[in-house]
């Protein structure tokens, strides 16, 4: 179905790259006034459109730093476009035409479809409010349970503000934080309270809300989803490969975790596990680890979280679906088989497209990254170029120090890789669809490997 837009016909998933694009660059314009920052001075409209797109794209690399540069005004800008950026502008515009109790259109809903990764209308609207109910909750026991760190910390006021802040920087996996100068969260590196409320918010924000309604809706496991059997089994696989390999690689490293108690070694290992999945924060200093350690985080960027989330990256369902595809290819089976489930070859056909695309851009950007930023290492500009696809929010500390053109291609990039996949698999799905019954070209035969 088409919109009519003045003379134009916009498709959903149109709209819905146009609507990213308008928060933001009403966000970019907020940030640039005097008054979001604290030297009363406009921080210029380059710098303010890479934050509100990195706010809005839930990513969390920024040019400088949140907790001293923004002001009340500019960190509250900064909170409510991670919030919609996180939820996705129609879901925000859903809830409120729910409370002022306006009826969804068909029009409406078939946007929310495509925002949401749904298949089918029916209850499009009941689980949108499920999301929306949700997803406060969710922030509101993160907070309180952070405010247990925070308000001794800071006092009543700055701690619950702290509390609130990171809550929902954490669910949305936005990766930004106000602690100040520059630390991010290193000062919590043994930090249990804060370890494990951040970590639970950032994977329950990055399974996806489609599985975080049906494990509400069915206790049994056996009666969950195969997307939610998918999505729970590679999350875990990823988060143990994650939490052994950079135990193994940075265990002895004096400047991650080799000074720290074995506790604490246990939850820098997981909290870097869990962050790569696009969250962006980090309790350990990123360019201080080994390269190795370094090229893990930029595989796990790269897959990101699940889809239907607040995560990035190419997802853990595309990537699930790769992996056995490859198995039942090498077992010598026609169909991609898992939980005793046969695979239709259209997914597997947008995996592949997806997963190929995403590595395809990373190239690409990289080659255009050492151009602009000539004499940066080739490994810094790789784990950029991959954290704003993933839009992860991690760095080497090298964003502040882009160029104006550098600027601008992490600002496309975190743009492409918040929006991208998702307008890809469903340009896919609608053209899929739009052949059927086409008549085939007769069979040829190529030789692979």
């Amino acid at each position: 179905m088409k919109e009519k837009l003045g003379n134009l016909r916009l498709e959903p998933t149109q709209i819905l790259v146009a609507g990213f694009a308008v928060v933001i660059l009403v966000g970019a314009i907020l940030l640039n006034l005097p008054i979001a920052s604290q030297d009363g001075r406009s921080i210029g409209f380059v710098n303010a459109l890479f934050t509100a797109t990195s706010a809005v794209c839930v990513t969390g690399l920024v040019v400088v730093d949140t907790g001293t540069h923004w002001t009340v005004f500019g960190k509250t800008v900064i909170v409510i476009l991670i919030q919609v950026g996180g939820l996705g502008f129609m879901t925000m515009a859903t809830m409120f035409a729910i409370l002022l109790g306006k009826k969804i259109s068909l029009k409406e809903r078939l946007i929310m479809q495509e925002a949401l990764n749904q298949y089918s209308l029916e209850g499009i609207v009941r689980f949108t409010k499920y999301i929306i109910v949700g997803t406060f909750m969710i922030e509101g026991i993160g907070a309180f349970f952070l405010s247990f760190r925070f308000i001794p910390e800071y006092g009543w006021i700055k701690g619950i503000s702290y509390s609130i802040f990171h809550a929902i920087s954490a669910f949305c996996n936005a990766g930004f934080d106000i602690i100040g100068e520059g630390r991010g969260l290193t000062p919590y590196v043994s930090d249990p309270i804060v370890n494990l409320t951040i970590g639970f918010l950032v994977i329950v924000g990055g399974i996806g809300f489609s599985v975080m309604v049906d494990l509400m809706n069915h206790k049994n496991l056996k009666r969950l989803s195969l997307h939610t059997k998918m999505v729970l089994f590679i999350t875990a696989l990823l988060l143990l490969i994650g939490f052994g390999g950079f135990l193994i690689l940075e265990w002895n490293n004096p400047e991650t975790l080799g000074e720290l108690s074995v506790g604490g070694k246990l939850l820098g290992g997981f909290f870097q596990s869990m962050t790569t999945r696009t969250a962006g924060f980090n309790t350990i200093a990123l360019d201080a680890m080994t390269n190795a350690s370094k090229l893990l985080t930029i595989v796990l960027m790269y897959i990101g979280g699940s889809p239907a989330s607040t995560a990035g990256g190419i997802k853990t369902a595309t990537l699930g679906v790769i992996l056995f595809t490859v198995v039942s290819v090498i077992r010598g089976k026609e169909d991609t088989e898992l939980f005793h489930r046969r695979i239709p070859r259209d997914i597997v056909n947008r995996a592949i497209t997806v997963a190929v695309i995403g590595i395809t851009l990373i190239i690409v950007i990289t080659m255009v990254l050492t151009i602009t930023e000539a004499g940066t290492s080739f490994l810094d500009v790789l784990f950029e170029a991959t954290s704003a696809f993933g839009t992860v929010g991690l760095s080497l500390g090298i964003t502040s120090e882009l160029t104006i053109p550098g600027r601008m291609v992490i600002i496309f990039m975190m743009f492409s890789g918040r929006v991208g996949p998702l307008t890809i698999a469903y340009a896919l799905a609608r053209q899929q669809r739009k052949n059927k019954g086409i008549i085939k070209y007769p069979e040829g035969k190529i030789i692979v490997g």
